[in-house]
Formats: C-alpha cells, structure tokens, sequence
C-alpha cells in the first residue's frame, strides 16, 4: 500500500482540492497520484495494468477476473471524494474497473473486491484447486446447493441422490440444480439459449465517481 499524504503538496501535504466548473465535492490532484505512480514503478518493473476503480469502468465479472489473475503486476488506484483528476485517467490508467451499478465513499473496499476474486483463484491459494472451478460464473451458470451433515436436520433432508455414490447421477443433478437456479435468478447469463449458459452479461456504466 502506498500513501498519497507522502506526496501531498505544502505544510499540509494537500491531496485534493475543489473541482474546475463549480461542482460539490472534492478531486483527488494531480501532482500527488503522479508522484506516488512515478515512484511505484520507478525500479523499472511496469506494471500490466495500472487499475482506476470507478463506477463508469467496466463491471468485474469472473472471466475479468479470471484474465487479470493471469498477469504478473498490477496497480490498483483507490480514489476517494468526487474521484481523481481525469488527466491521471488519461496519462496513467489502462484499465477502469466497476464493482457494481452503485457509488461508494472511496476505492478501498472495490480495491479489496477485485484482489479477493483475484487472488483466490491463483494456484496454492484454496485448499481445494477444484474448489474454484465450480462456483458461479466460472462457467456462465449459477452455482448448485450446498449440503453437508446432518443428513436430516429440522426435517429437511439432503437429496437423495447426493448420497447414493452414483458419481455421474450427482453431476447430472448438479448441473439440473445450476441450471434451474440461473433460470430463476439471472436468465440474463442464459443468453439466447435456455438450456446452456452463456458469457457473461455485458458490462454496464455508471454516472459518478465510486472512486477508487
């Protein structure tokens, strides 16, 4: 982590300052998000992506996530306020990035969103490698339901057929299970076709700043 104060402007170290045109709120400068990129890659070693946070980026999604888990560096810019000067986005940032279709206070809690669905799927980090494979979205489809012990609890039992041994019998319930869910809860993965899954649904934009 890096810290703008540390290259904040004057007897303050000064980071923000009241936007050009006369709109509320507060932009992240300039000069101190130059200073603090400049320094970060300074030891020669560019970055794949240099990463803004914002609600007019484009929606993570698994397969984003699955790509960018691919690649060696990246740096992740955590704005805050009414977002960052949009020369920084202009000079420095290859990609943006949104976390949903809602405006947050800063970039802090998107930052830990995108290294959370990154990092779990990098190899050593699960316990279980298959683990990540299986769940929601890996594929286009929603993951199935969960059982474990007991096999019967309050009078809801576990499916039959998760506990008979039948390997190919529990994968077909599994994918029937995966795809009536996503019928049910998000027919937009579904695409054209109803009975397999699809890419994901396009990225939306938003309005204002999430900043991050």
């Amino acid at each position: 982590m890096h810290d703008l104060r540390e290259h904040g402007l004057g007897k303050y170290r000064q980071i923000d300052d009241a936007p050009y045109g006369g709109m509320g709120g507060m932009v992240l400068r300039p000069e101190p998000l130059a200073a603090c990129l400049d320094a970060i890659t300074a030891d020669g070693d560019t970055p794949d992506e240099v990463i803004f946070l914002t609600p007019d980026g484009e929606t993570l999604d698994q397969p984003m996530a699955n790509r960018l888990s691919l690649l060696k560096r990246i740096v992740l810019i955590a704005g805050h306020y009414k977002g960052i000067d949009q020369r920084i986005r202009d000079a420095y940032v290859t990609r943006e990035v949104s976390v949903g279709d809602y405006v947050l206070s800063g970039g802090e809690l998107p930052a830990l969103t995108l290294i959370d669905a990154l990092v779990r799927i990098l190899p050593g980090a699960l316990g279980d490698s298959q683990s990540a494979l299986s769940d929601s979205f890996q594929d286009g489809l929603l993951d199935a339901p969960a059982y474990t012990r007991p096999a019967s609890w309050r009078g809801l039992d576990v499916p039959d057929v998760l506990r008979s041994g039948d390997h190919g019998a529990i994968l077909e319930w599994r994918e029937a299970q995966r795809l009536q869910k996503t019928r049910q809860r998000r027919p937009d993965l579904l695409g054209a076709d109803p009975e397999a899954g699809s890419e994901s649904a396009a990225p939306t934009g938003e309005e204002s700043s999430q900043t991050a």
